[in-house]
């Protein structure tokens, strides 16, 4: 039930960012979120859209280096506490959080975020038994 996340390295430069939202709001390809991981010199711009194949031929056609990966994306009540349950279980069973974002989302009274672990299928199958709210691809 993994989604698909487009990473996109990227210069840290004048334009760039603007550049590559071009390209994909030409192609009609619609960003859900965006996590932008920059240093001096370069990012890493870490993407969920609604056609992550299509957003990754465009990018490298025009020259930029980019992958999909799989990454988990859950839901928790929008409330204190939603997220640090979910943090807990996670470390009960030993699971890495590599990074983690907000998604965006206009749904009421829960919050949304991406995370990439050290182990997406185990990931998973821990919230899901754990009545996590696991999304896919169509939910996001």
């Amino acid at each position: 039930m993994a989604i698909r996340q487009l990473s996109v390295f990227l210069e840290n430069k004048k334009g760039s960012l603007s550049e590559i939202t071009n390209l994909l709001a030409e192609a009609k390809v619609d960003l859900r979120s965006m996590c932008i991981a920059e240093t001096s010199n370069y990012g890493i711009v870490r993407i969920i859209a609604n056609d992550p194949a299509k957003a990754l031929e465009i990018l490298i056609a025009s020259g930029f280096a980019a992958q999909i990966r799989p990454v988990t994306a859950f839901a928790v009540p929008d409330q204190p506490g939603g997220l640090a349950q979910v943090l807990e279980i996670l470390e009960e069973n030993g699971i890495n959080i590599e990074y983690m974002y907000a998604l965006v989302t206009t749904i009421a009274d829960k919050a949304y975020a991406v995370m990439r672990t050290d182990d997406e299928e185990k990931t998973e199958a821990v919230l899901a038994k754990n009545n996590i709210e696991l999304l896919d691809e169509k939910n996001v």
